[in-house]
């Protein structure tokens, strides 16, 4: 962590880091955790207007709009601890969505949902459909011209915090061109949402049924641009997800080291056995590789072609190091490992919905591959 001024951490990361520290530890215990497993909204509303209240939705916003007007480099120490804590709450959902805003939609979109997004407003994008394909534009929901209205079609899912969000923004086809729509929430009845029973029990998910829904001309992003839109959204989310798994892996790294300090078998402590300790230092190593990649894609966020290869670096190193630390965490625990007590399980489940939602390590690295060696 304290390297990482060797590639170009700035002053606002630094700070942010230390006040997210701070926040996430004690806005998110682990038994704070568990209790909201079981709670319908996912999440604490006190929490999520603090976050609102800190400022953070608004650091990748431009002043014009009423944010920070910073990049998402600065979100990155947030996120990270956010993941570190397992704080989920609809921040990630709703800086990605700010970012598809400002990468399509039209001045007046713009104008009207990014100062409601930097004050606090939550908000999603609905992009997976059921041919679980990470290419966006495999899309098969659809828009029909009515007059100068669009009538939807289809259903969308995985769509985080769709209950609690005040703009959804769809991916669909109309004319066979691919087009993002704004939806807002209090437009579509309740029984258009059905939450979705998902791996990861700290994050809420929901299908959305598009069908009938009718949205105005004005509603519709600038066709021309879809193709940046959907670059800004992978390139935003990949970074967001990798910081969040970063975060994550240092808390199972941690949550690890306690158990084998103190447990002890044939009266001695675990940690001393040779078979855990090698392991151990492989997955601290990945670790650091992760956080290492994701501070090099923060640096480089913005920058033509470098910052996708940096940004997919960073998410396929991520989801690796989570799901491998998560994975002998697991292990390391013995029988209580495979128990929901285990606090490694929630970061196994989490580092699976993770790699499902915006593509795996090896789909990163397929993309990789075709930005390095075309």
């Amino acid at each position: 962590m304290d390297n990482l001024g060797s590639i170009g951490t700035t002053e606002e990361q630094i700070e942010l880091m230390e006040v997210a520290t701070n926040f996430c530890r004690d806005k998110s215990p682990m038994d704070k955790v568990r209790t909201l497993i079981d709670d319908e909204l996912g999440y604490d509303p006190q929490v999520w207007k603090e976050i609102g209240e800190l400022g953070w939705l608004a650091i990748a916003i431009p002043e014009t709009h009423g944010g920070v007007g910073l990049t998402m480099a600065e979100v990155v120490p947030i996120a990270e601890q956010m993941g570190r804590n397992l704080m989920n709450t609809p921040f990630g959902s709703s800086t990605v969505t700010a970012q598809a805003l400002l990468a399509g939609a039209t001045e007046a979109q713009q104008a009207a949902w990014l100062p409601k997004i930097a004050a606090g407003c939550a908000a999603t994008l609905a992009l997976s459909e059921d041919n679980g394909d990470w290419d966006l534009s495999n899309i098969q929901c659809s828009g029909k011209w009515e007059a100068d209205k669009v009538t939807l079609s289809g259903k969308k899912q995985l769509v985080r915090w769709a209950d609690s969000a005040e703009l959804i923004i769809a991916s669909i086809k109309v004319d066979a061109d691919v087009c993002f729509a704004l939806i807002e929430r209090s437009t579509l009845n309740d029984s258009a949402l059905r939450r979705e029973v998902i791996i990861d029990e700290t994050a809420r998910s929901y299908e959305v049924d598009l069908n009938g829904v009718i949205i105005s001309a004005d509603a519709l992003f600038d066709v021309s641009r879809s193709r940046e839109t959907i670059e800004k959204i992978e390139l935003a989310a990949g970074l967001i997800h990798a910081a969040e798994m970063t975060g994550g892996a240092q808390a199972v790294i941690d949550y690890t080291l306690e158990y084998l300090k103190t447990r002890k078998q044939f009266d001695k402590i675990i940690g001393s056995f040779q078979a855990l300790k090698h392991p151990t230092v492989d997955i601290y190593v990945e670790y650091e590789k992760a956080r290492t990649h994701l501070y090099s894609a923060a640096h480089s966020w913005g920058e033509q072609g470098r910052g996708e290869v940096a940004v997919r670096m960073a998410a396929a190193q991520a989801h690796s190091s989570y799901s491998r630390a998560a994975d002998r965490s697991i292990q390391f625990h013995g029988g209580f490992g495979f128990t929901h007590d285990c606090d490694a399980q929630l970061h196994r489940r989490k580092a699976i919905f993770d790699g499902a939602l915006m593509g795996d390590a090896a789909y990163q690295r397929s993309k990789l591959a075709s930005l390095l060696f075309d």
